[in-house]
């Protein structure tokens, strides 16, 4: 039967005595009938008619059916539901229609044909299942079972597993033998799961010979699980049956190999592979390289290098890298510099890896000096993010005047500026203290186009007050008030606790009462600054104060604020109203950390109250906190019974450590 074709059935009616056919009746079938008349009777109004059954079904050479296009067209249309003559919601019940009004019994191959456009896992399955209910002599085979494993294999299938496992319990039960294609498509499936043993073992069970295939298969995924060895057994076994690799399957053989430090089989697989005629690729020598490099040979990689280059390999920046590494762990300044140059004219762009490989190598060595020379030979490829990278890489290093510098030739070379550079290039004057030179930085920023903005005037305003440069903390205040842009809480609150470390109570008082007016509130880091800057300048009480007015509005004292009052308290000989406040914070959920404890036992210790700072030391213990150098010196002088006022630096013999005083 050829479904989808306009066949006729014609039916023939002979009169008494009369030879003349007359047709009475044409209607389509999707199948071709031809009859012909056997017998009439008297009146002429019977006839009965012989009906050719259609012929089978055409094979190929081998006497397999030949699968029936129309009829796999049509199928795939009724499951993904792009058949207009749908009937019902379900498309199984309609296929089983469509296929039972033309009398057609579904073949495995043509089921197999049909799984190949079914992708979705979900419904591939399905499908798999319903065909056997089609017709009782349906029965699934190695190409139907294929068929299905390989959509599993592909898919992110959440149970593609089990249901993998499913399918071979299955075909054991109904003693179906896999094919060697069922092996790989498993083998690439299971990977490096626990089942890869069990794939293996079905070569043996199906009497299978393993190809070409199957073993680039199974060394794949002994790559995959991380098993160089097992890999490099599977790689010899290949080559004593004869089979060889392709550049794909050495390049990662020969990378897990070099990974592994396994350098022996690497050389071996490597010369393999030239003597098998399989020509090394970048990719191959760039693997080499790096393993060579990290062993310390670094003649032996630029060897490599040379032979890569003969062999007519172009080097990408992947393999210049490489080979600039490989030279700068062998301490190769002059070779390192000298292939960066053929890097340049091959016009092969360095990146940032570049730069930092042969800066840190310079470093390293005491040749920083050479690196302007770096800088020169590749100058049309430095861009303001390269600048920017170099500047942020030299300040550290600890190199704050080679950044400098190198940010001023920037300076000079771009007409727009890159603002990460300058934000580097003003945390690094910051970090070494070089003040004048980031704020006027800070001034002149607007003249490559870069606007200034919150977080480099913070930066900067916290290098000044951590310096205790008042006066020029105040004037940057006062011009970023002025110019722009608006201060935030951050700015807020690096003022007043810099004017609090710098002794200028009223002045951290005032930035607090502008910033109680300003768009921005007062925020917990806010308390705690006043409130460090009122109790360690001796205005205690007033720093209780502003605890209860943060209390009030709503604020939850931290570890911080408790730790800082303590310290208050306990300094002016107040250690009841330390103690208490340690209770406080017990009782308000807020946990002790070491240096509070350490505080504490600080007070209880110079006022003698040894049972007490004993108590809390245990108590230190209970919470499981570690103690630290202050915690041993003042557990030392507990039990030296030494409560002097005046500390003095000494080496604690319990740790070794010279401990500074609290005091």
């Amino acid at each position: 039967m050829t479904p989808g074709r306009h066949l006729r059935l014609l039916v023939l009616t002979k009169p008494t005595r009369s030879t003349t056919s007359v047709p009475t009746m044409r209607r389509h079938y999707a199948t071709k009938y031809t009859a012909k008349i056997t017998s009439t009777s008297p009146t002429g109004l019977s006839v009965s008619a012989e009906v050719t059954p259609p012929p089978p079904l055409p094979t190929d050479i081998r006497g397999y059916a030949l699968p029936r296009r129309d009829l796999i067209c049509k199928a795939t249309q009724i499951l993904l539901r792009q058949s207009p003559s749908a009937t019902s919601s379900d498309p199984f019940s309609d296929l089983s229609d469509y296929l039972s009004s033309l009398s057609l019994h579904l073949t495995s191959s043509e089921a197999s044909e049909i799984l190949k456009s079914l992708n979705c896992p979900d419904l591939a399955i399905r499908f798999f299942r319903f065909c056997p209910s089609l017709s009782p002599n349906f029965h699934h085979d190695p190409f139907t079972c294929n068929r299905l494993l390989l959509i599993l294999s592909k898919s992110t299938f959440p149970a593609r597993f089990d249901l993998a496992r499913s399918i071979l319990r299955d075909m054991d039960r109904s003693n179906i033998r896999g094919n060697i294609s069922t092996v790989n498509i498993l083998i690439g499936l299971f990977g490096d799961t626990e089942d890869l043993q069990t794939c293996i073992g079905l070569v043996k069970k199906w009497c299978l010979n393993m190809n070409c295939y199957t073993y680039k298969c199974l060394l794949q995924a002994f790559l995959r699980s991380h098993d160089s060895t097992k890999a490099f057994d599977t790689y010899l076994e290949m080559r004593r049956r004869g089979y060889k690799l392709d550049i794909f399957g050495y390049n990662m053989l020969l990378d897990a190999l070099a990974k592994d430090e396994k350098v022996e089989h690497a050389y071996k697989v490597f010369d393999d592979m030239k003597k098998k005629h399989c020509e090394p690729d970048e990719f191959t020598y760039t693997i080499m390289i790096r393993m060579s490099g990290k062993l310390g040979k670094g003649d032996e990689s630029l060897g490599l290098f040379q032979e890569m280059i003969t062999k007519g390999c172009s080097p990408n920046m992947i393999v210049y890298n490489t080979m600039i590494q490989a030279l700068a762990r062998s301490k190769m300044v002059e070779k390192a510099i000298i292939v960066f140059s053929k890097m340049v004219e091959n016009n092969c762009r360095p990146n940032e890896f570049t730069y930092s490989v042969i800066l840190n190598l310079l470093v390293a060595e005491g040749q920083l000096g050479r690196f302007d020379k770096v800088v020169e030979m590749s100058k049309k490829y430095m861009t303001k993010s390269i600048y920017a990278y170099l500047v942020r890489t030299l300040s550290k290093l600890g190199h704050a005047g080679e950044a400098h510098r190198l940010f001023c030739n920037m300076w000079s070379f771009h007409d727009r500026g890159d603002r990460d550079a300058y934000m580097s290039m003003l945390e690094s004057l910051c970090s070494a203290g070089k003040t004048a030179e980031a704020i006027d930085m800070l001034s002149n920023i607007h003249e490559k186009g870069v606007t200034t903005d919150t977080m480099m005037y913070n930066t900067v305003l916290s290098a000044l007050g951590r310096l205790k440069q008042v006066s020029h903390l105040r004037e940057l205040y006062e011009k970023m008030k002025l110019d722009g842009p608006e201060p935030d809480i951050f700015t807020y609150n690096i003022l007043i606790s810099s004017y609090g470390r710098a002794g200028k109570v009223d002045e951290a008082v005032t930035i607090f009462e502008q910033l109680e007016n300003s768009d921005c509130k007062p925020d917990i880091i806010s308390y705690n600054s006043l409130i460090n800057c009122l109790g360690k300048n001796g205005d205690v009480d007033e720093a209780h104060m502003r605890f209860k007015e943060m209390q009030e509005k709503g604020f939850s004292p931290d570890v911080v604020t408790y730790s800082t009052l303590i310290e208050c308290f306990g300094k002016t000989d107040r250690v009841e109203m330390a103690c208490r406040l340690f209770e406080d914070m017990l009782a308000q959920g807020c946990y002790p950390n070491i240096v509070t404890y350490n505080i504490l036992l600080d007070c209880l210790e110079m006022c003698g109250r040894t049972a007490e700072a004993v108590d809390l030391y245990a108590k230190l213990k209970q919470q499981g906190l570690t103690p630290d150098s202050i915690t041993y010196a003042v557990l030392e002088r507990l039990q030296s019974g030494s409560h002097r006022r005046v500390r003095v630096r000494r080496q604690s013999p319990i740790t070794g450590w010279v401990v500074s005083p609290l005091r």
